[in-house]
């Protein structure tokens, strides 16, 4: 075993990790990042690559609440669950339930909205300082409705985002294809964010990421954090390799990060959500922004050579293997609006860290700020990287 000592250990490469080492470093601190992995290979790697300033609301809303048994045991739904993982997941689903509540979901959708107010221009500061600027598009993102009623259903949503300012235009299907001409008319019409960025391609992203913050002179350890705990004077993590010193520590695991604050004496109500994507690869896009047919819960990306369909959850944890009814389903529901659609160039399916309420957890630990928590992030862990990043760094600069 080597022993290794530091200012600041991050534990987790992904697209927080890597974002949080880039700002500590440029804090002065000294950092050593702790990965098993390829850095940023996991979700960071395989979502749909949006910055979504406007994703205010919860998974969990009244709506879900009204049908959630129905969503949860249909395999189908863009809402599943693993019914293997059902005894598990009782405790977390059941404050799920709760945080679904009209009041819990109205506080939960101030709260995300406060994290992301600043998240399209936090991410193209970033972005310029890694020299990632050109894989940053900024052609908005579309919302698409498959009937009038649909659309009437989206008017409590729409409300809610233009109270927190939320730039985003109502489109009738005429100023839908005229937008994207490519897609099949809808009747409802559509709903464009014009402030969303994506990026051409979220694995390249990561790898600036990870250069640049080699660059920068955070020492990158490949191994797995299997214990922490608080010594005399900082952290003490023992991994399968490794044996890291340091004055504080950044546990930012992703969905492997409730172990590690369990063993700091603390239970988070994280769970995982397993998101899947298809891959296409085409010279051609049919969509040139994102673009997502509510009804069925999954975006069509377009991607440097290539087009992603990414989306749904699927509660179930991180030990099963991908289960192939869910591929099959993003499948079948993508060739509905592009029906040419021909078998994908490759599948993938990764984990996100999940709150019931959906807001991160973004704080020092209840031990003190030699700990500084910074996982949870579900849907908005790209998004928030940026914006996270500076949290942890004033958290441990306080």
């Amino acid at each position: 075993m080597e022993t290794i000592k530091t200012d600041i250990a991050v534990i987790g490469g992904g697209v927080i990790g890597l974002a949080a080492s880039i700002r500590l470093r440029a804090d002065g601190r000294d950092v050593v990042l702790i990965e098993p992995n390829e850095p940023g290979s996991g979700a960071s790697y395989g979502n749909a690559g949006t910055v979504a300033d406007y994703a205010i609301l919860p998974v969990g809303t009244p709506a879900v609440l009204r049908n959630l048994a129905s969503l949860l045991f249909n395999a189908d739904s863009p809402l599943s669950i693993r019914k293997a993982a059902l005894p598990t997941l009782l405790p977390w689903l059941m404050r799920f339930a709760y945080e679904s509540l009209p009041h819990r979901y109205k506080d939960n959708a101030s709260r995300i909205a406060d994290l992301l107010s600043e998240a399209a221009t936090e991410w193209l500061d970033m972005a310029a300082g890694i020299g990632a600027s050109a894989l940053l598009s900024g052609k908005g993102c579309l919302y698409l409705y498959q009937t009038p009623q649909s659309f009437r259903s989206a008017s409590a949503d729409i409300a809610l985002r233009r109270q927190y300012g939320i730039s985003q235009e109502l489109l009738n299907p005429d100023e839908v294809l005229r937008l994207e001409p490519h897609l099949p008319p809808v009747e409802g019409g559509g709903l464009f964010f014009p402030n969303a960025i994506n990026f051409t391609d979220p694995g390249i992203v990561m790898a600036e990421m990870a250069a640049a913050a080699k660059r920068a002179g955070v020492q990158f350890v490949r191994d797995a954090v299997k214990m922490i705990a608080r010594e005399r004077y900082g952290v003490k993590m023992v991994a399968s390799h490794n044996i890291i010193h340091a004055r504080a520590a950044v546990i930012a695991a992703g969905a492997y990060s409730g172990n590690l604050a369990r063993q700091l004496g603390e239970r988070v109500a994280l769970d995982t959500e397993r998101g899947y994507h298809l891959e296409f690869d085409m010279d051609t896009m049919p969509v040139e922004r994102p673009v997502c047919p509510t009804h069925h819960g999954f975006y069509f990306c377009p991607m440097r050579g290539r087009l992603r369909v990414a989306g749904t959850v699927e509660l179930g944890g991180i030990n099963a293997p991908p289960n192939p009814r869910r591929l099959e389903v993003l499948l079948a529901n993508a060739r509905r609006v592009f029906p040419k659609l021909g078998e994908p160039s490759r599948t993938w399916m990764g984990f996100r860290p999940s709150m019931p309420d959906s807001v991160p957890v973004i704080r020092p630990s209840k031990g003190g700020k030699d700990v500084i928590f910074a996982f949870g992030h579900g849907h908005i862990g790209l998004t928030l990287a940026p914006r996270t990043a500076r949290m942890v760094s004033s958290m441990l600069a306080a």
